[in-house]
């Protein structure tokens, strides 16, 4: 592997740091059937990557037409921020941030998901206080696979996109990293292959191990 160099680290949230996926699918199911639409056909991993305008988009044809998206959408995150206690953090997530910070890695937090809903992740992760800051949905016009998320993220660092390492989850968000110019590290704890990816691990602690490897000298890992 070639030397490179990296000054920071940006981690997707839901499915890489916190598995969340099935509280955002309990609560889409459980608002849409108290607005008398019953989505109980759908599999659990239906939406996972995809930001809620899209959900909302791909479902328009089964809601009421009195149905307000964004009522809809409040409502949703509503109902995840108040469940937010069953949240639970993928294993090695809150050691490894702790890790990187600890060693002067710069970190924040690129996700698909409103402020609220970012936010509690955050909190209930307890490393709120450890990553310089968090772009969520509401902070762009266009959510993952775009590059907008990433691209923001980058200038608000200062940092050039090839020289931070964005770890993701989700096919539309390797998508939205590596069309920023970053250099995109894959988590699949299957191991299974994902495109746009430069890199994949299968363990969070490897992030460590890898900067090791990849990050500028002047950090000591």
């Amino acid at each position: 592997m070639n030397r490179r160099r990296f000054d920071a680290v940006a981690w997707d949230i839901d499915g890489t740091l916190v598995d969340s996926e099935p509280l955002h699918h309990r609560a889409l199911v459980a608002v849409s059937a108290g607005l008398g639409v019953d989505l109980s056909d759908l599999a659990e991993q239906a939406f996972r990557g995809v930001h809620m305008n899209d959900v909302w988009r791909i479902l328009r044809p089964r809601w009421p037409s009195d149905i307000d998206e964004r009522h809809w959408l409040d409502a949703i995150n509503d109902w995840y921020v108040a469940h937010r206690a069953a949240l639970i953090a993928v294993e090695g997530a809150r050691e490894t941030v702790t890790s990187l910070a600890r060693r002067g890695v710069p970190q924040v937090c690129v996700s698909n998901s409103s402020r609220s809903v970012v936010d509690a992740n955050l909190q209930v992760l307890g490393i709120d206080g450890i990553v310089a800051f968090s772009i969520s949905l509401d902070d762009v016009s266009a959510g993952k696979p775009d590059p907008e998320p990433y691209a923001r993220a980058a200038k608000r660092l200062a940092v050039k996109p090839q020289r931070i390492v964005a770890v993701e989850d989700s096919p539309s968000g390797a998508r939205s990293a590596r069309a920023a110019g970053l250099f995109v590290v894959g988590f699949s704890p299957t191991r299974s292959a994902m495109d746009d990816c430069d890199l994949v691990i299968d363990r969070l602690n490897d992030i460590v191990e890898l900067l090791q490897r990849l990050f500028r000298a002047e950090h000591v890992l």
